[in-house]
Parts: structure tokens; sequence; C-alpha cells
């Protein structure tokens, strides 16, 4: 079958596969923070978003409860988003630095955002079985995209569910360390449909950019721009 961007992302939203994130999520949207009573929350997977030609992806674990489950945009409306978009705004990924609506005119540059979950999950934490679930929608994207040079995952689950997907593509790929700021380099199996003069990819890792992380400073601001640097100094 034929793919595009129009029947993937209509395939991610009326996903219903799994049970308890589709109560978790539906939950969310009746019982509001109350910071956000007005809002009219998404509560429906969330598509990935941004340049789909671009030949960066930024890899994320799943939407937040009250942010992406909300605003219906990957890591837009909370403050994990705050972060990766400034630092995709001062290295010239993104068009602004802020991200707070799915109609806040806000572009990306070179980059797509995805994740390997597409539902908010309880307490953060999907469960293997239900990353297994999404894990077709990753690689229909990974798909579309051939031009893709660079893999950026934020933090470790997404740098492991972007392992667990380039094998199932028949990438041989060593088990590799996750870090911030690591380097691995992979070679696309041929029979995958990837132009010849990128055949090698680039897979990046970089802490998450969760409050947790940055309001203890085991993130910085300058820390999360070095590797968005050097996912820029990478690119052919």
């Amino acid at each position: 079958m034929t793919d595009n961007w129009h029947d993937l992302n209509h395939d991610v939203i009326t996903c219903r596969a799994c049970p308890r994130l589709v109560a978790w999520r539906e939950q969310v949207t009746r019982e509001k923070r109350r910071a956000y009573q007005d809002w009219d929350y998404w509560g429906k997977p969330v598509p990935g978003f941004g340049d789909v030609l671009g030949r960066v992806l930024i890899v994320g674990l799943a939407p937040g409860a009250h942010g992406s489950n909300r605003t219906g945009r990957m890591f837009t409306g909370d403050s994990s988003g705050d972060t990766l978009f400034g630092a995709m705004h001062r290295t010239g990924f993104a068009s602004q630095p802020t991200a707070y609506s799915r109609e806040d005119g806000l572009e990306l540059h070179d980059a797509f955002i995805t994740a390997i979950g597409r539902c908010a999950p309880p307490k953060n934490r999907p469960t293997s079985a239900e990353l297994s679930s999404c894990r077709s929608f990753f690689a229909r994207e990974l798909a579309l995209m051939p031009q893709l040079e660079v893999i950026l995952a934020l933090g470790q689950m997404a740098f492991d569910g972007s392992l667990k997907l380039l094998r199932t593509q028949g990438y041989d790929i060593p088990r590799l360390k996750f870090g911030h700021g690591v380097h691995y380099l992979m070679e696309a199996p041929s029979h995958l449909d990837v132009p010849p003069n990128i055949r090698l990819k680039h897979l990046l890792g970089c802490y998450h950019p969760s409050r947790q992380n940055t309001q203890t400073g085991r993130l910085t601001l300058e820390m999360i721009d070095a590797v968005f640097e050097q996912a820029r100094g990478l690119l052919s």
C-alpha cells in the first residue's frame, strides 16, 4: 500500500489500540488542570510535527497529559517544549522559541519531531506493549523520510525505542549506551530506499528536556544547544 502523510496522520489520530491509554487520555480531558479549564483538550493520539523534508528527526517519549494531550502538537504547551523549542530556535531549527498551541505560527526548519508513544500515559510511563503498538507509526514516518541524516533521541527510552525500530528494519546495530551528546554512525541496509549519498545515518543522544532535568541542572541550556549544534554540523 502506498503511504502518505495524510493517511498516516489520520491513522495516528484515530487509533484506539491501547485501552489503558485511551481511558487515561480521555479522563485527563474531563479532569482538566485548573489553569486550563477554558481549553478544549485534544485528548487523542498526537501525530508528528515539522518539516517533512527535514534531515533531522527528533524523537521523544510520549505526549504530556496537560501538554501535547491538551494542545494536539508534539512538545507544545509544557515546560519541556519551552526548553526544546528555545534550543531549536537558537540553533536555527525553529521559527520561534515558544510553542503554546497548534495555531501559534511555529514552523520547523530542516527538522521533524515525533515520539515512540503517541498517547499520554499515566505517570509518563507507557508499557512495552503500548510502545510496540505505536512502533508501526514511527516506521511509516521513517519510510516517508528517506532524506533523514540525523536521529536525535531525547532521553533513554526514546533512544532505546529508536534502536528497536532501526534493528527491525535491518540495521546491524550492536548494543549502544545512551548518554548526553553520544554519537553513533549507522549504515542503512541495502534493501531500504535510501539515497546512496546518505546511507550513513547519525544517532545522537540528549537528556530529555523535562522540568526535572532542567531544574536540577542535569540538562542546561548550553548542553542542549550543543547537541543541536552537533546535529547541524553532521548534516551533509
